[in-house]
């Protein structure tokens, strides 16, 4: 540790790089927010507040981090539910890092500007920036790869064909005496990069933290270990301790329902929990590996899952929230629990030097009510490896395609042995207090012919699985049809049967 770590560590400090400088921040409270810094304390006031949730885009900001390719990961973020220390060791990049007062607009900026993509200008800046992380990781999006860029931006008075257009043109503005690593084109570090590139990935290295981070400050306390270790030494002394990793749902905790959180432990600076390992059997997911790498992992495993992870959250949310901690969470209408579920799931649970294993389907209880033990928490997720002949589907009913809370989600894993139903898991989130499966459906189907009179009357037995309420988002009958037709539309994409009857049948009440 050296002179620095340790005056930081006695003043309350964390350290990131902001415009090519070390920035030492003193926390006051350790459940601020990076927007509260950004305009507060820096008078960074580009950087808006919207819905201070993660689901307008406007605070949206790019946040870097050493990469595996000896440059650095850039990734946008909402910074309206990101804790302040949790900046601890990265580079941050806001609106205003992207031009000099009076110099010329950076390439994205000026793309905005020459296809009139903005008007009232409020949500402008956090189209900016995730633009501009577009910019720095793709060469030549396509049309696709632009509007998933977007999906965490809303804007209501420009509409998206100006702002989609300027994304297409913002290469162009790319000239010979581009320099600078700002304006650079999808250079993120690595083999050949210029002087000021090099000395921007040397300057985040060098404040990586070493050493676990303690804070004490406005009544609360906030820990980041940087070991396994540390981190069960901490969790065994503050047994009520709040655990952290992504924030995208505790961060709502303090900006929507203005909780104070005493005590905070932070997952995010140990390694072992960020790790993705490919084993003969299993994928192996460390708690703390985000949504984006997880889901990435996942996929190349499991392609049929590709959009129901598309349609998941955003790209700022799943570039900060983990896998981990919406496993952990364990919402009725999380996305990824279902399919985790039919796909037969587990996960590792830890206490001290002790662990268990646990499929995913017996770890919940009952609505936010988890089966671990005092002191006990998430390390990892274990997906099986891909099944030959395994038919896998998951749908996600909500009210619009992007960044939406599902109505019904529901997710389906068929084994045939010719046209016998040989396995078959129905699993579904939105149906009741916890993502559960659909056990009386599924031994209807079991060891039967894959038809339609089959899966009609699996179709039936879901209503003795499932007693679905009615809420803002949809009511139990919707939710109760919803959850039939998609185990119809899962058959009619499997049975390969030209001669299925396409009509839905509602078996209501």
């Amino acid at each position: 540790m050296d002179l620095n770590d340790k005056q930081d560590v006695r003043r309350n400090r964390i350290r990131f790089v902001l415009d090519g400088e070390i920035v030492s921040a003193e926390i006051t409270d350790p459940t601020r927010t990076i927007l509260q810094y950004l305009r507060e304390d820096l008078r960074r006031t580009g950087t808006k507040e919207g819905c201070a949730e993660g689901d307008c885009g406007a605070c949206t900001v790019v946040i870097g981090e050493p990469g595996h390719n000896g440059g650095l990961q850039l990734r946008a973020v909402n910074s309206c539910i990101q804790f302040l220390p949790t900046l601890n060791g990265k580079l941050l990049l806001t609106v205003e890092s992207l031009s000099e007062p009076g110099g010329p607009l950076h390439p994205v900026q000026q793309a905005m500007v020459d296809y009139h993509a903005s008007q009232c200008g409020f949500c402008t800046p956090g189209f900016v920036m995730s633009l501009f992380a577009l910019y720095k990781t793709r060469r030549q999006p396509d049309r696709r790869e632009i509007d998933n860029s977007l999906a965490g931006n809303l804007c209501r008075c420009t509409g998206y064909r100006p702002i989609i257009e300027a994304a297409r043109s913002m290469y162009d503005y790319e000239g010979d005496g581009e320099s600078s690593w700002i304006r650079r084109v999808h250079r993120v570090g690595g083999n050949g990069a210029p002087p000021d590139e090099i000395r921007l990935v040397n300057l985040v290295k060098s404040i990586q933290p070493k050493f676990s981070l303690s804070i004490e400050a406005g009544g609360k306390r906030f820990f980041a270990p940087v070991s396994m270790t540390e981190l069960c030494a901490l969790i065994s002394q503050h047994p009520g301790a709040l655990l952290l990793a992504g924030g995208t749902d505790i961060g709502l905790w303090v900006t929507k329902r203005l909780r104070e959180l005493d005590t905070v432990i932070y997952l995010g600076c140990v390694p072992d929990l960020s790790t993705i390992d490919a084993g003969t059997d299993y994928l192996e997911i460390g708690a703390t590996v985000t949504l984006t790498d997880a889901m990435k992992a996942i996929c190349e495993i499991y392609p049929d899952l590709e959009e129901l992870f598309i349609r998941f959250a955003s790209p700022p949310i799943r570039n900060a929230g983990t896998l981990g901690g919406n496993v952990a969470n364990g919402s009725p209408i999380g996305d990824s629990m279902p399919a985790l579920i039919v796909l037969g799931t587990r996960i590792v649970l830890r206490r001290g030097d002790v662990t268990r294993e646990l499929p995913l389907d017996r770890f919940y209880i009952d609505y936010h009510k988890n089966d671990l033990h005092p002191g006990e928490f998430l390390q990892s997720i274990r997906v099986p490896v891909a099944v030959p002949g395994r038919l896998l589907r998951s749908y996600k009913i909500s009210k619009r395609f992007d960044q939406d809370i599902s109505a019904v989600c529901g997710a389906y894993s068929l084994q045939l042995d010719g046209d016998i139903v040989n396995d078959i898991r129905v699993a579904y989130g939105g149906m009741a207090a916890t993502p559960r499966r659909a056990h009386i459906c599924e031994r209807t189907l079991r060891d039967r012919e894959w038809t339609e009179d089959t899966v009609r009357s699996a179709m039936k037995a879901l209503d003795d699985d499932f007693a679905p309420i009615t809420d803002m988002r949809a009511s139990s009958g919707y939710r109760s049809t919803i959850a039939r037709n998609l185990l119809y539309r899962f058959f009619l994409e499997t049975s390969g049967s030209r001669n299925a009857n396409t009509q839905v049948y509602d078996y209501g009440s």
